[in-house]
């Protein structure tokens, strides 16, 4: 099987030749250290196989927004569609047994090969697939472990608690493995009921900050969440 995802950003990558030397008075200026990998030349977004060279990270606009901040000068390469989809890149194998909400680990299976659409490296502005940081000797891969931390805290921010096992979007009425609380009713004497919704639907629910924080306090209370 063959999937090709059509990408908007490589995730902002980590330094991994340390800092320049200084120079001597008089010594040249040299500034032309080579990247480990480079995009063939192209005209156009070309889809490159996930597993070779770097796997990639891709994350919900939202989410992936957020964790951008949070990572700061920590951020690599990044990859952006007109959609707003990130896109880091990782090193290979190291984002494997991620399981974050509104984010997909891009990398070569047993029995599937997944591609990025990866634009050329003069493409760093939109509209359109661009580099939103463009790839440089000091943004490529970007640290797993501290990208997982920015994903899981943008995750905990925007979607609020983890609910326990799949649930049924209360909009669309199907099951998600991402479901998010959206509201915590009361049951009047009886038990309460606890509404979910899929990352798509919970955007676009509209919420009461109150509300929600006393919702997502009763879930915790009653242990619908982890």
């Amino acid at each position: 099987m063959i999937r090709i995802e059509v990408a908007s950003t490589l995730a902002p990558a980590r330094n991994l030749f340390g800092a320049a030397p200084r120079r001597s008075a008089g010594e040249p200026d040299v500034t032309t250290r080579a990247l480990p990998w480079t995009p063939p030349p192209a005209t156009d977004v070309q889809a490159l196989p996930a597993g070779k060279w770097w796997d990639a990270v891709r994350a919900a606009p939202t989410v992936g927004e957020r964790a951008l901040k949070l990572l700061g000068d920590d951020n690599g390469a990044v990859i952006q569609d007109k959609y707003g989809t990130l896109y880091w890149l990782v090193a290979v194998g190291s984002a494997t047994s991620w399981h974050l909400r509104q984010v997909r680990v891009l990398t070569e299976l047993a029995d599937e090969c997944t591609y990025l659409g990866v634009p050329p490296n003069s493409w760093t502005t939109p509209p359109g697939t661009h580099w939103r940081v463009p790839l440089s000797v000091d943004h490529y891969l970007t640290d797993a472990w501290k990208l997982w931390g920015a994903l899981a805290e943008a995750d905990r921010v925007e979607l609020g608690p983890i609910p326990q096992g799949r649930q049924t979007c209360y909009r669309c009425e199907l099951p998600t493995d991402e479901p998010v609380i959206v509201d915590v009713q009361h049951g009047g004497s009886g038990p309460g009921r606890t509404v979910y919704a899929c990352p798509t639907h919970a955007l676009a629910h509209r919420r009461d900050p109150l509300a929600e924080a006393a919702a997502m306090r009763r879930a915790r209370e009653r242990g619908h969440t982890r």
